[in-house]
């Protein structure tokens, strides 16, 4: 694809020129079919782009509206949540988790609070049992079998990334505190920033289709695996073509199956980045996303400085400041919040990339936006 035949919607201030070029860069030959990228400043949209395709054949157009799932990138939108009923009141981060959901007691797991569980640390990360892609979209079975489970490791000893299991236990939480699913709740709580899990049929018709590398699958996440990476990444596999399917969009996985557009991630970062905005209090999201526990994560194999269900920067992947916070997801996407610049980026796209961390499509993007912001305010 040229620059001329380039499909392309932009709104993009003239300091942030480097993105924009780095956007079409994606897009002509940096692996990109259709993506979108926007960048909010002090509470200002000042990048918007879309462009591309919304399918491999090329034959529709990625436009302003458009919504691609960001599979682990809805883990950032769960926190959010889960930081707003906190906010209200309704939860607390103190709180033992069996406190609003009795049977999770069993199997010695009385004392996980709720700040362990978001922080990956409740040895609850994949299941014991053989498991399908169907029984996935069972939440009310896959809360009993969690409820019911022995952890891998003793809870608040380490991390181990819960890929899809923390979806389920972050919606069995809210559903025990408020009587509605964690997707009701951002529904009606987040509509403003163009977010849902999974997808109504009316708005399934703006969803992207996703398309991947070929073979490529869950397990492809890390290598040489031990029985708990098995666990969590192989039981069952995951096919990075599932969003493309009615089952998936039907379920809600607020793990996994989130539908966003780059803007509305922006926008909602922005927000957390200017001290909580008008979601929550200061001081509420500056404990939401403080580190509760770092080092190796046992499932990803990586330093993992994980907040209650925010991952904090790290390796330089959300820039130079390391207060930074947000979530990236399987294949590309990525949102984050910098409060030191005050800053919200979000980034979208179809095509799924095999790079762990580091996708340069996302280091591009983010490489551009603080250079067109400059260093003075690194730390």
């Amino acid at each position: 694809m040229t620059l001329d035949t380039l499909q392309l919607g932009a709104f993009c201030a003239a300091q942030f020129e480097a993105v924009e070029m780095a956007f079409r860069a994606n897009l002509t030959d940096g692996g990109d079919i259709g993506a979108a990228f926007a960048l909010v400043c002090d509470g200002e949209l000042v990048v918007d782009l879309w462009g591309g395709y919304c399918d491999e054949d090329r034959t529709a157009e990625w436009t302003h509206d458009t919504v691609a799932n960001v599979w682990s990138t809805s883990k950032g939108v769960t926190a959010t949540c889960i930081a707003m009923l906190v906010d209200r009141g309704t939860l607390s981060y103190e709180q033992r988790v069996a406190h609003y959901w009795p049977e999770f007691a069993a199997a010695g797991k009385a004392d996980i609070t709720v700040s362990m569980m978001l922080s990956h640390q409740a040895g609850l990360a994949g299941f014991r049992d053989p498991m399908g892609i169907a029984d996935l979209y069972d939440q009310e079975g896959v809360s009993r079998r969690l409820a019911a489970m022995e952890p891998w490791w003793e809870p608040g000893s380490q991390s181990g990334y819960h890929a899809i299991t923390m979806g389920h236990l972050a919606n069995e939480l809210v559903m025990r505190a408020t009587g509605q699913s964690l997707g009701q709740f951002a529904e009606r709580e987040l509509a403003r920033f163009d977010y849902s899990v999974g997808l109504t049929p009316p708005r399934s018709r703006r969803a992207a289709t996703m398309s991947a590398p070929d073979q490529l699958g869950s397990t492809d996440i890390a290598t040489d695996l031990s029985a708990l990476q098995l666990a969590v990444l192989a039981n069952p596999v995951l096919d990075p073509l599932l969003p493309n399917t009615s089952a998936w969009r039907a379920a809600e996985l607020p793990s996994a199956n989130g539908f966003a557009t780059a803007r509305g991630l922006a926008q909602l970062y922005g927000e957390l980045a200017m001290e909580g905005g008008s979601l929550m209090r200061r001081e509420t999201i500056e404990r939401a996303s403080a580190v509760e526990k770092s080092g190796m994560d046992a499932v990803l194999g990586i330093d993992a400085p994980w907040a209650c269900g925010f991952l904090r920067n790290t390796q330089g992947i959300y820039g130079p400041n390391m207060s930074a916070f947000g979530h990236s997801g399987w294949g590309g996407s990525f949102a984050f919040a910098d409060p030191a610049r005050k800053i919200g980026m979000g980034y979208v796209m179809n095509h799924m990339g095999t790079d762990l961390m580091g996708d340069p499509r996302g280091v591009a993007l983010v490489d551009a936006a603080y250079r067109s912001l400059g260093d003075a305010h690194a730390i």
